[in-house]
């Protein structure tokens, strides 16, 4: 099998680069994908989250090693494990980051990457049911929409948090991100709008391109410094799928990684670690991971209308079910993180460094803990930690997870940044908007500085937005140039959050389709 382009992985970037590049009837491309097809009503359900998100279905659902700054415990890192990648699994939350996340990415050596040179890019992809502006799009493949049924307690959070000094944003990607609301969701007439949905399914019968599902790849082939395929094992066996013209790695921030070291691209150590040969050196693939720590404020509550593992929610859910078919609407439409904020914890910072997603249900341990009756929950995630950490190899086989280690807490600005923040979300939930939706806190513990403090380290983890073990640059530990090949080798593009080469302020999912547009732009050229 020989094809123009190889793509591994059919996640938020591989879909769109499936869909950019074979727009050329001349050129040939393949997908693959490791998980099974996009079928299940689990995905297609927004309210079905809950059945994948702390599950093993269709979610790789790995853990970290030991944390020393959650005082030893594994954390949880959820990706999704089917035809749309993360984006089928996710809370559909759409938000691009701060405009200076970009201008200091251009900053840092990598021209093209301004705010102002990538929002074309995001208003390519975009179908902004609110119509387009000089922010937004309309008639590109991502459905980007209002919720269309939000309950009463996500307008109280947005209320409280207004009282508590916030300002209304209607819009967080748009003049300014600061200030409180309720989120945009990748959704279309209520059903998710995934990468697979929105870029996959429209030019699936291209004669031109080949979606492979259910095959994993377990190395890139080089000769000399030229990638030349890829080596893959599916249902009936291992085999070879060559590349014309460029292997595109597209496998996410922990699997990118992975398969360039498999391939003996990497450090020299960690391959020698595994007994793994060295093809090319690079000290920095898997380091520089970034990722959002996040703790969850949790309160009961006596709140019918919010979803709960009740005997009424359960009976409401039948007649919702019909709904969500014939209308869109309804509480199966919802994204669970419905509102939220994006706020400073200081007054002299020049843009927020907390962002607040506001929860319709109750979340203990990424809801794997399941607890009886209503709730609802405050994530506080710090959006530029300081801490970095790594993703490294369990062994040489494919077959197992990669080693993950985002160093959690591991500098002390970030302990006190979600101190910080934690007093603010807790001031706002205390608010009185809030006061018929929230009941008693759980896992309160005590007040003080101290007290809040060991709280985090017991009950903070990700809020699912890892970058950056693949970054861009041009240090002798960036992985790609800003043109996302692989520095050193021909032939051979990694295009996916691993590239990011600082954490953007906010969730990751609309940042990754951007870049997969711009480096669709620089690979057909």
């Amino acid at each position: 099998m020989q094809f123009d382009y190889v793509i591994v992985g059919a996640g938020s970037a591989g879909c769109v680069l499936a869909n950019r590049l074979s727009a050329d009837p001349s050129r040939s491309v393949c997908l693959i994908e490791a998980g099974p097809p996009d079928r299940s009503p689990l995905i297609h359900i927004p309210a079905g989250i809950p059945g994948m998100l702390p599950t093993r279905y269709l979610n790789w659902a790995y853990k970290t090693v030991p944390q020393r700054g959650l005082l030893g415990r594994c954390g949880y890192q959820p990706r999704g494990r089917t035809l749309g990648g993360s984006s089928s699994i996710n809370a559909m939350v759409y938000i691009r980051g701060h405009r200076s996340d970009y201008d200091g990415w251009a900053a840092l050596g990598n021209p093209g990457w301004s705010y102002d040179e990538v929002l074309p890019l995001f208003r390519r992809s975009e179908d902004q049911a609110r119509g387009a502006d000089h922010y937004h799009g309309t008639g590109g493949e991502l459905a980007v929409s209002d919720l269309p049924s939000p309950v009463h307690a996500s307008l109280a959070f947005v209320e409280a948090a207004i009282r508590r000094g916030l300002r209304a944003n209607a819009d967080f990607n748009g003049a300014d991100q600061e200030g409180a609301g309720l989120y945009q969701v990748t959704q279309r007439r209520g059903r998710r709008c995934s990468t697979a949905v929105a870029f996959l399914s429209p030019v699936r019968a291209r004669p031109n391109l080949t979606v492979l599902t259910g095959v994993r790849v377990e190395r890139v082939l080089l000769a000399g410094q030229r990638a030349t395929g890829v080596l893959v094992q599916g249902r009936t066996g291992a085999g070879q799928i060559d590349a014309a013209r460029e292997v595109i790695v597209s496998a996410g921030v922990f699997g990118s990684p992975q398969l360039l070291m498999l391939s003996g691209i990497g450090a020299r150590e960690e391959l020698a670690r595994h007994g793994i040969g060295l093809r090319h050196e690079l000290p920095g693939v898997g380091a520089n991971l970034a990722d959002h720590i996040d703790l969850a404020l949790v309160y009961r509550s006596s709140d019918a209308g919010l979803m709960g593992i009740t005997l009424r929610t359960a009976l409401r859910a039948i007649p919702g079910y019909f709904e969500w078919r014939r209308s869109g609407t309804g509480l199966l439409t919802t994204n669970f993180a419905e509102a939220g904020a994006f706020l400073r914890t200081r007054s002299d910072l020049d843009r927020p460094d907390i962002q607040l997603h506001f929860v319709n249900g109750i979340v203990d341990d990424h809801a794997r803990r399941l607890h009886y009756g209503y709730g609802v929950s405050c994530h506080v995630a710090v959006l530029r930690p300081a801490s970095r950490g790594s993703v490294g190899l369990q062994s040489a086989d494919p077959r197992d997870p990669p080693r993950i280690d985002p160093n959690f807490l591991a500098a002390d600005v970030d302990v006190q940044t979600l101190l910080a923040g934690v007093k603010i979300a807790r001031e706002i939930m205390d608010g009185a908007p809030l006061d018929r939706h929230r009941g008693a806190e759980l896992f309160a513990g005590g007040n003080s500085d101290s007290e809040l403090i060991e709280r985090i380290r017991r009950r903070a983890d990700t809020v699912y937005h890892p970058v950056g073990t693949c970054r861009m640059g041009h240090d002798e530990l960036a992985v790609v140039d800003p043109s996302f090949r692989i520095r050193g080798l021909d032939a051979l593009s990694v295009v996916d959050a691993s590239v990011m080469p600082a954490p953007v302020g906010g969730n990751t999912n609309a940042p990754t389709i951007m870049i997969a547009e711009k480096a669709a732009e620089h690979l057909a050229a």
